[in-house]
This record gives C-alpha cells, sequence and structure tokens, in this order.
C-alpha cells in the first residue's frame, strides 16, 4: 500500500529521527582526557537517575511485540492480554524491593555475574551462552521483523529494507555511545511513544464513535464487543464449543500460574532491563525508578490493546468500513492476520498525527533492538571474552568487543527476521519460546537466593534438564498441558524439585552451602516506595475488579 505521508508527516518523522541521533551521539562522546572505560560503556558510569531508569525500562520493555503483537492480541483476545502490563507492574515492585539490593550490592555488570558469585563459572556460561542464543534468535530477531513488518504495511517499503533500515538506525547511536546512549534517548523515545500511542488510541475510539469523542467510542466498543473485556477467559464458549483463546490465557491460571514465571524472569533476571536499575546512582535512586516504570505499566494497554479491540469493532461493523472507503480494504487485519491491527490503523490518522504515530513505532523498536544490542555485548564481552578469550583486556579492548559483538549479533538477527514471516500474534509467540528458557533460570536464582543449600552441581543439573522437559511438556499430546503456561509453570516446578533434590544428595550431613543471608537491613526502602507500591497494588486490584 502507498503511505499516504504528506509532508508533515515525514517533516515529524525526520525531526524525531535526528534528535535521537544527536542527543546519542552527543551523550556518547568521551569527555577531555576521559576515555570510555568498562563501566562507562555499559553501566553508563552508573551515573542514571530515578526518572531515566524508570523511563527507560518502559522504552526497552515496549518494543514492536507491543505495538504490533500486543494490539493483534488485543484484536484477537481482548483485554484480557493486559495482565502481562498489570501483572508486570507487581512484578517491578516484588524485583525493587527483594532482588535489586542483592544485586546492587554486589556491584553486578550482568546477571550471569550473579551466577558465578552464587555458584560457580561454569553455571554462569550456561546461563550466559543461554541468554545470548535467547536474545539473537528471539527477541532481536522478532522485534526486527515486525517493525518491518509495520513499516511495509504503511509506508509500501520491502521487508529486507525495512528489517536494514532499522538496524542500522539503531546501531547509529547505540553501539558507539553503550548503555549511556540508550537510556538518556530512551527518555525521548518515551515521550513520543505515549504521543503517538494516544493519538492511535484516539483516533480508533474516535472512528468507531462516528466522531463523537473518544469516551464515546469507549462505551460503543463495550457494548458491541463486551466479551474483549473479560480478564479472565472462559475454558468453553457459551455454545459448549472450545475457546481458541483459552490456550493463550487459561482462565484463574493466568493470574495463580505460569504468567508468574514470565514476569519475573522478565523483569527480575533478564539482562537487557535490570541492566539500567545496576547503572543507578544508587539504590534508592533504582527503587524509585522502578516505581515509575510501574506506574507506566498500568497505563500501556490504554495505548496498546484498546487500539486492537477497537480495529476489531470497525473491521466487524459494515457501515464503519463503508465509511472509510477503498482504504479500509487494504493489508484488513483478522483473527488469522491479528498483527496487521495497529499497522492498518494509523493509515487513518491525519497528516501530522500519522508521523507522530510512527516515530513512536519507530521509537518503540529502535529502544528495545537498542537496549538488547547492549545486553548481548555486555553478557558476552564481561561473561565469555574476559573468562575464556582474553582475561586481562584492558577498558579500550573491552569496550571494542562489546561494539564488535553487538555487530555480529545485529548481523545474524538481520538474517534471522524474515524467516520469522508468517507467525501470527507474535507477541504470544515470543512469549511461548522465551518460557521453553525462562523457567530454568528462573528457578536457579530463586533457590540461589532463597534457600541457602542449594549447591552449584544442582543448579547445573537443573538448568541443563530444564530445556528438555520444557519441550517435552511442549509437544506431549495432553490437553490439560495445552496452554503453554501450564507447561511454564510445571517446567519451573520440575526444575527447582531437581535442584533441590540434587543439592540435598550433596549436603545431606554437611553444612558447608554458600547461601545468602537475607538480613533486615538490606530489604528497607523508602515511604515513597512503601507508599507507592501498596497504592499500585489496589489500583491494578480495583481495574481486574472491573473487568472479571
Amino acid at each position: 500500500m502507498t503511505s499516504g505521508f504528506g509532508f508533515w508527516d515525514y517533516a515529524v518523522f525526520i525531526a524525531y529521527a535526528v534528535l535521537i541521533l544527536g542527543v546519542g551521539l552527543w551523550v556518547s562522546r568521551d569527555k577531555k582526557g576521559h576515555e570510555k572505560n568498562a563501566e562507562d560503556y555499559f553501566l553508563a558510569s552508573k551515573s542514571l537517575p530515578w526518572w531515566a531508569i524508570g523511563t527507560s525500562l518502559i522504552a526497552a520493555n515496549i518494543s514492536a511485540e507491543q505495538f504490533i503483537g500486543m494490539s493483534g492480541s488485543g484484536f484477537a483476545l481482548g483485554l484480557a492480554i493486559a495482565s502481562y502490563e498489570w501483572m508486570g507492574a507487581i512484578t517491578l515492585i516484588i524485583v525493587g524491593k527483594y532482588f535489586l539490593p542483592i544485586f546492587i550490592q554486589k556491584g553486578l555488570y550482568t546477571i550471569p555475574e550473579f551466577v558465578e558469585k552464587r555458584f560457580s563459572t561454569n553455571l554462569k556460561t550456561i546461563l550466559a551462552v543461554f541468554w545470548i542464543a535467547l536474545y539473537v534468535f528471539v527477541n532481536l530477531a522478532s522485534v526486527l521483523y515486525l517493525g518491518a513488518l509495520a513499516i511495509e504495511t504503511i509506508m509500501g517499503v520491502d521487508m529486507i529494507y525495512a528489517v536494514i533500515g532499522l538496524a542500522l538506525f539503531a546501531a547509529a547511536y547505540s553501539l558507539y555511545g553503550g548503555l549511556s546512549a540508550v537510556a538518556w534517548t530512551d527518555v525521548i523515545q518515551v515521550v513520543f511513544l505515549v504521543l503517538g500511542g494516544l493519538a492511535t488510541t484516539y483516533l480508533a475510539l474516535n472512528t468507531v464513535s462516528g466522531g463523537e469523542g473518544l469516551l464515546s467510542g469507549f462505551y460503543t466498543v463495550m457494548e458491541v464487543a463486551p466479551e474483549k473485556f473479560h480478564m479472565i477467559l472462559e475454558e468453553f464458549t457459551a455454545d459448549g464449543g472450545k475457546n481458541p483463546n483459552y490456550l493463550d490465557l487459561p482462565g484463574i491460571w493466568v493470574l495463580v500460574g505460569g504468567l508468574w514465571v514470565a514476569n519475573i524472569y522478565y523483569w527480575g533476571f533478564n539482562q537487557y532491563i535490570i541492566q539500567r536499575t545496576l547503572a543507578a546512582k544508587s539504590l534508592g535512586e533504582s527503587q524509585k525508578g522502578i516505581l515509575l516504570a510501574a506506574a507506566l505499566k498500568i497505563v500501556i494497554p490504554l495505548i496498546v490493546v484498546i487500539p486492537g479491540i477497537a480495529a476489531y469493532v470497525m473491521v466487524n461493523d459494515p457501515s464503519i468500513m463503508a465509511r472509510l472507503g477503498e482504504a479500509g480494504q487494504l493489508n484488513l487485519p483478522s483473527m488469522e492476520q491479528a498483527d496487521k491491527a495497529y499497522p492498518w490503523l494509523l493509515q487513518f490518522l491525519p497528516v501530522g498525527l500519522k508521523g507522530v504515530a510512527f516515530a513512536a513505532l519507530a521509537a518503540a523498536i529502535v529502544s528495545s533492538l537498542a537496549s538488547m544490542l547492549n545486553s548481548t555485548s555486555t553478557i558476552f564481552t564481561m561473561d565469555i571474552y574476559k573468562q575464556y578469550i582474553n582475561k586481562n583486556a584492558d577498558d579500550k579492548t573491552t569496550v571494542n568487543v562489546g561494539r564488535i559483538s553487538a555487530t555480529v549479533a545485529l548481523i545474524i538477527a538481520v538474517v534471522m527476521a524474515p524467516l520469522l514471516g508468517g507467525i501470527d500474534q507474535a507477541f504470544q509467540f515470543i512469549q511461548e519460546w522465551t518460557g521453553v528458557v525462562s523457567p530454568g533460570i528462573l528457578a536457579v536464582f530463586v533457590l540461589g537466593l532463597f534457600w541457602k543449600k542449594t549447591t552449584n552441581n544442582g543448579a547445573i543439573w537443573g538448568a541443563l534438564l530444564s530445556i528438555p522437559i520444557a519441550l517435552l511438556l511442549k509437544y506431549i499430546p495432553i490437553a490439560a498441558l495445552e496452554p503453554w503456561m501450564h507447561q511454564m509453570g510445571l517446567t519451573a516446578v520440575f526444575t527447582m524439585m531437581i535442584i533441590m533434590g540434587v543439592s540435598h544428595l550433596e549436603t545431606k550431613g554437611k553444612d558447608d552451602a554458600k547461601g545468602i543471608t537475607l538480613s533486615k537491613k538490606l530489604f528497607e526502602t523508602s515511604p515513597l516506595f512503601n507508599i507507592g507500591s501498596f497504592v499500585l497494588c489496589v489500583v491494578i486490584a480495583v481495574l481486574y475488579c472491573l473487568f472479571w
């Protein structure tokens, strides 16, 4: 399809691109008489304030998989997909209270580094390889694919050129500047994310209401498609048939089952997320940043899920489609191709706002790409290169290896991205395949943090066996295991059982385990964090009650 971009759309997008590149390169510059060292490149000199941490967390999190994938899931599943966001807010509070104090106290660069301090270098290497493979072959590749899909749909650019363009844009400032460039440009990216997302939401709801405004459109959508606003999906439909959406969001088990594995892994032990908090000025700044991110997570569904639901109503209303004319028939989303919902909506924005919305989409994609690249290079450089290839590497060599490894990861992802064509509901695809790796990592960390008797061999056996367990549960034909969240939850439980069993056999009759002592002082937090956490949890509980 043609882009329909006017002069002001191009002007807004070009201004955004110049601003991001300019700020990224400006903060990346070496200060007079000071050459970048490892702490500068990988942890932004440990100088990030709370507001930069909070906005950078959201910019890293909200990517094409949210704007495109979660809107697609809103089209297909409804508001229930917002469970990822609202439960993510609660998870952030848990991370800020219980995990961050330990990570910051130990002065970590990477999450695998904690594994080395707690267990062994061998286990650190195993998990580092897990993470690098996951970031390159799933996260980077899928973000590039979804972003390119949006550009192809909106502007008619061929997929491969869109993939290369996005990769070069992200590389232009992130490879040179490291985390500092990524984090500070993320502050700008979030402004575009919110403005563009709100513009698209307003357009969609205003179109549904026939021009009567946002609130009228929201009430219309709730009236026309009430089933899209249920947070807890039923296993069977009203006519007794199997609800196909139940496999992705299995009812009450979303709140008490495997989704907690995904959330705690992602927000607590995911390098490209947690790296921002490790770069804080202090523990207090880090926790305040976490609180800001949790508050923003509550409103994210307004700009990524609601447009998808509105698109569903529009597509299924002949009168609305008649008003949209021929343009409305181009790249029409469907239940089989739900991920077309958000790009399809963008074409109806007026001149100027279309540029803002497209800049928001680009911001989501590029910020996440930059974050993943930086974290992939951090893990490879600090946990692989400095461990096995050049233990005595100086700061200049370390930084250069970080840039080279990020470049190699990006090239691999560019090759992989077009191969993902044809997947539906890419957000669910990413969660499902991340769920093969995350339960084992989560089990190792949770027991390593909170059970003193966890041994190195127990953790290694658990990590290695978690993958075949996950794949076995994924492919054995048992109906009760069909929802992949069940598979993920059971994998975490079985992995913990293996770790505990091996550890018990090793420590039986001994008292030499080196677990972490959890002191009361370690978990002291400010009144602001405690009060804010309580208020956010109450708000989330009210939202669930409203849409139960």
